[in-house]
């Protein structure tokens, strides 16, 4: 049996990992700048996290959702506490994906109503309702395509409000950072703009915070950069630091009922021992402070190079444009260099995801190895 062939693959076969280097098959190390797509939030085999996980195998790994685990309840409050969103219910799920999908049938579920607002070059999942909620015509199938979903500029205000006044909206939904669309990001005042407006014509918010969400942006929630309040939080990938975690945080306003959610492995023995472990370095080793301090350093460092266009994200989700395209510098970065790095929509945007305790030495480190890839790249 072979492989279902649908991503390009890098010829670099990893076998080891510890914090942001990774160790491949031939005993290559490389610097992990991508963190496997924003997931690795605490580094590779952090110890904490693997005694956790250890001491969770050792006693239940896995049982149903019908009896109790007390592990939800204890992330649950540990989760509103370090968040400041103690005012949101909390539901598990395994994927970003399936947590947008969750959300936006809850919004469904709410208002009674089934079309949703999203914006030009999001990314919010390949299930169903998210995937017809994504800006790509190319992984829209026709089963998804039958949602009815009205795509709107990103921080264009007319647009939006005549849109939504056509009515009809369960939902909108909108990510506070872009990540797969190249790290573009609302205005405050066009957030602050959309709240106030779904608001008004009671329509639900969804804030997508799978990629930009647990400290990545420098907040523990990137929307809380500007200061407002959405109906509902998905989340996912650093959630878990590799294993396969998601969750919705539902406004206190919503009522559930049972059967309107369910999911068999959400929230099992060891998720829970996975997002506890994260939310505990996080606060014990104040990373969210460190993406802050480290997301201003290595602006200052990129700053230095001419051949920077741009310099895109908070925190430590950040994109460096360049005033051409960057897959040939990526190649040479992974190949030549040893480090990891991220596209994006944006073919002039290498994009960076690192575990949120790095240091200023990496960065150090990181920039070396990028300037002489420059160099490269323009004798070429």
């Amino acid at each position: 049996m072979n492989l279902f062939d649908v991503y390009p693959l890098y010829n670099v076969t990893p076998v080891s990992a510890k914090g942001i280097v990774v160790t491949d098959d031939t005993g290559k190390e490389y610097l992990d700048f991508y963190g496997g797509h924003a997931v690795i939030s605490i580094g590779h085999g952090h110890p904490h996290y693997v005694k956790r996980l250890k001491d969770q195998l050792d006693a239940i790994a896995f049982y149903s959702n019908s009896i109790k685990n007390p592990l939800q309840e204890e992330l649950a409050q540990k989760l509103g506490s370090l968040s400041g969103c103690p005012q949101y219910q909390l539901f598990m799920c395994n994927s970003g994906a399936e947590a947008n999908e969750n959300a936006l049938k809850m919004a469904s579920f709410h208002t009674g109503k089934s079309k949703v607002i999203a914006f030009g070059n999001g990314f919010h999942g390949r299930t169903s309702a998210a995937v017809a909620t994504t800006d790509n015509p190319k992984i829209v199938a026709p089963l998804n395509a039958q949602q009815k979903v009205d795509f709107v500029p990103l921080n264009n205000f007319a647009a939006f409000e005549e849109t939504l006044a056509q009515g009809g909206h369960c939902a909108v939904i909108l990510e506070a950072i872009q990540g797969v669309g190249g790290l573009d990001e609302p205005t405050t005042e066009f957030y602050r703009f959309v709240a106030q407006k779904c608001n008004e014509h009671k329509v639900v918010l969804i804030a997508d915070e799978v990629q930009s969400g647990f400290g990545r942006s420098g907040t523990f929630f990137a929307f809380q950069h500007h200061g407002i309040d959405p109906d509902i939080i998905s989340m996912a990938k650093g959630m878990g630091n590799g294993f396969p975690v998601g969750g919705v945080l539902i406004h206190n306003k919503f009522e559930p009922w049972y059967g309107q959610l369910g999911t068999t492995f959400g929230g099992n023995h060891l998720a829970c021992a996975a997002t506890l472990a994260v939310l505990e370095v996080l606060e014990k080793e104040r990373l969210l402070e460190n993406a802050n301090e480290l997301g201003r350093y290595f602006h200052g460092k990129a700053a230095a190079l001419p051949q920077i266009k741009k310099i895109k994200g908070r925190g430590l989700m950040l994109g460096l444009e360049f005033h051409f395209e960057v897959a040939a510098l990526r190649k040479e970065l992974i190949y030549e260099h040893h480090i990891f790095t991220g596209g994006s929509a944006n073919k002039n945007l290498l994009r960076f995801l690192p575990a949120l305790n790095i240091t200023e030495a990496d960065i150090d480190v990181f920039f070396e190895r990028l300037a002489t890839a420059l160099r490269s790249q323009e004798q070429s």
